[in-house]
């Protein structure tokens, strides 16, 4: 009874963080980003097929852009291949009413037809992961670069925490310490900055700088750490830096072709 209890406890106070998060930070945007997971190329081309064809356009009609469609580099070896789709809303009510929308929406629901009711043995995707984001103080709205390049390279990355306290102090160092300011003046020109308000990998922050290519992504990254001021604040005991931080994922992205940016 006691373990049970616990849990219990345990849940109440996660759900009771997830809410609050939702909630309190309504003055930035707030981001989904859905992951598709696929097994083959002939799932890849069809997932492709309904968010060109179908779910972008449907969002466009509906005035949410620039929605950004990405994959990794590494795809087309992988054996899990995925499609990263990142959503922008002015905030959750905006998001938690999408699907109603879509669902009310004729246009949407004949182009979307084939994906949604495709025959269990020929699914056009394995998962869909869903990962809610609230933007940074600091950096309230998505920022996009102005022009389309193939080569430009987009990082996902990831920081996760071991406490919830340890990421408030990692997003802390971000949206008051400084990091921030850093990557703005070595123009990493993040498109978002945001806080997972609900995901798989809590607590964690993710963000998503740009690069013309990967040789100039490595290059800024040795730039960053050799930085003066990074290492100011990385050493600074306030920032806790050494240990707010344990597990990273960074992953090299291009933007698809029907991407909006």
């Amino acid at each position: 009874m006691k373990c049970i209890k616990h849990i219990t406890l345990g849940l109440v106070f996660l759900f009771s963080y997830m809410g609050t998060t939702l909630a309190q930070k309504s003055s930035g945007d707030f981001y989904q980003m859905r992951v598709y997971h696929m097994k083959s190329d002939s799932q890849v081309i069809r997932v492709d097929q309904y968010l060109s064809h179908a779910l972008l356009p449907a969002l466009h009609r509906l005035g949410i852009r620039p929605v950004g469609v990405f994959k990794p580099i590494a795809n087309d070896t992988a054996a899990d291949k995925r499609i990263y789709v990142l959503l922008p809303f002015r905030s959750a009510d905006q998001w938690n009413g999408l699907e109603d929308k879509l669902v009310l929406n004729g246009t949407y629901q004949a182009a979307a037809k084939d994906f949604i009711a495709a025959p269990y043995d020929q699914a056009p995707f394995d998962r869909m992961e869903s990962i809610l984001i609230n933007a940074f103080s600091a950096h309230k709205r998505l920022t996009v670069p102005g022009k389309k390049n193939p080569e430009r390279v987009f990082e996902l990355r990831s920081y996760e925490s071991p406490t919830f306290h340890l990421a408030e102090r990692k997003q802390h160092m971000f949206n008051h310490g400084g990091e921030i300011g850093i990557f703005n003046r070595l123009k990493f020109d993040p498109v978002f900055y945001g806080e997972v308000a609900s995901g798989s990998r809590m607590p964690n922050l993710m963000y998503m700088p740009i690069f013309d290519n990967v040789e100039a992504r490595n290059a800024a990254w040795k730039v960053f750490g050799n930085d003066p001021k990074w290492k100011e604040i990385s050493t600074d005991p306030v920032n806790e830096n050494k240990v707010s931080v344990d597990h990273i994922d960074s992953i090299l992205m291009h933007s698809t072709s029907y991407s909006d940016y």
